[in-house]
């Protein structure tokens, strides 16, 4: 894929459920994109959108900027906001507009 801007909903929704590799943490961390919602009008091509994420328990990261990679993704920088803690662990979301 080409950079985070160009990025549209169908982009990732063509990478659910596969494990993304936080790279900016001390610690091996994988994060599995689980949803994509539409959210309207937006800058972008295809209007803006949110991604939700799922992590593990331990540890929470906090809201920031980390480095994600995945293979057909590459690696980007999106900022992430731990938005849930479900029995599977915590959930982040991050807004594309």
């Amino acid at each position: 894929m080409t950079t985070l801007h160009s990025l549209t909903s169908a982009d990732f929704e063509a990478l659910l459920n596969r494990a993304f590799e936080v790279r900016s943490v001390s610690e091996n961390v994988y994060l599995s994109l689980i949803e994509v919602k539409a959210m309207g009008s937006g800058a972008r091509e295809g209007g803006a959108f949110s991604t939700l994420w799922q992590g593990p328990s331990s540890p929470i990261l906090e809201q920031a900027t980390y480095r994600l990679f995945e293979e057909e993704f590459g690696e980007q920088e999106v900022f992430l906001v731990p938005v849930a803690e479900k029995d599977a662990g915590i959930q982040y979301e991050a807004v594309f507009t």
